[in-house]
């Protein structure tokens, strides 16, 4: 069963000036691919 993107990533220009953000946070896409590269694991 694949999980579509859309359940998990929301756009608000309301929300950190309309980045994709993580559905109910306010931490974007990019801070945590950022997190990711910089070598935080993914727990």
């Amino acid at each position: 069963m694949m999980m579509d993107w859309q359940d998990r990533i929301v756009v608000d220009a309301h929300v950190r000036s309309g980045r994709p953000c993580v559905k109910g946070t306010r931490i974007t896409v990019y801070d945590v691919l950022e997190y990711l590269a910089g070598g935080m694991s993914e727990k």
